[in-house]
């Protein structure tokens, strides 16, 4: 395998991971916990979801061949909270996803160094993913927060939990050993 084939595989694993840790954390909360915000300057995870959506429409549709801020996109709307049920909190959320990974599938070695546009500036491919996960990873990290905040003892850890270090890396010592 080569390492551009790698990269690719790895890539999309990443982008896979950040969307399970979502997913887990979205389950997690009720329709009136989604609406929540700490204060006027910070999003709810209904935001969040939104925006991301958005984000994910706008830069992953026709990513190789047009800007990826569409002129259809209208981010400053992203951050009304308009969202009315967890389906639709759920839906935008699949379908953003849904682009993302649309697009992550039909990438080739031989697209990784081409050029791509957002907002006018050129990047490499390979740029604008590390762009986009490290992005996708800050926002999934504001919705476990909240959710963190708002579930307080009965969050469900989306990691190792605190004391079980050790357990965890006998667990997983096991496991590769073995392999």
């Amino acid at each position: 395998m080569t390492m551009e084939l790698e990269y690719l595989k790895v890539i999309r694993a990443r982008f896979e991971s950040v969307k399970k840790l979502g997913d887990d954390a979205i389950q997690q909360v009720t329709k009136e916990e989604f609406h929540w915000q700490p204060n006027e300057a910070s999003n709810s995870i209904a935001i969040i979801v939104k925006h991301l959506s958005g984000n994910m429409m706008s830069r992953w549709t026709d990513f190789l061949t047009t800007d990826g801020e569409k002129p259809d996109r209208n981010r400053e709307q992203e951050f009304q909270d308009t969202i009315s049920s967890l389906e639709q909190l759920n839906s935008l959320w699949e379908k953003g996803w849904a682009t993302v990974f649309g697009t992550l599938n039909t990438l080739k070695v031989d697209d990784l160094l081409k050029t791509v546009v957002i907002r006018g500036e050129k990047h490499s491919v390979i740029d604008a993913l590390e762009r986009q996960l490290a992005h996708y990873a800050y926002h999934v990290g504001q919705i476990i927060y909240i959710g963190k905040q708002l579930k307080g003892a009965n969050w469900e850890s989306l990691s190792i939990p605190v004391g079980k270090s050790e357990e965890y890396l006998q667990e997983m010592l096991k496991k590769h050993n073995a392999e």
